[in-house]
């Protein structure tokens, strides 16, 4: 059985928004999500090979409205 680690690199609040910004152990790449005041989540699948330029994606998908 492998197991895969995720490790968590930044929680950001915005805008009544969290913005999570981690590193999946088992693709190897950064990623973010966007978690609502009420709990659903939302991002692209989109990946990134740093946590800086995944937080500042992030943070345009946010600003933008997405």
């Amino acid at each position: 059985m492998v197991m895969s680690v995720t490790t968590v690199h930044a929680v950001v609040g915005i805008h009544n928004f969290i913005l999570v910004v981690f590193y999946t152990g088992q693709t190897q790449v950064w990623q973010f999500r966007v978690v609502s005041a009420g709990g659903a989540v939302f991002g692209e699948q989109k990946i990134y090979f740093s946590a800086e330029a995944a937080l500042k994606a992030g943070r345009e998908w946010i600003e933008a409205g997405n």
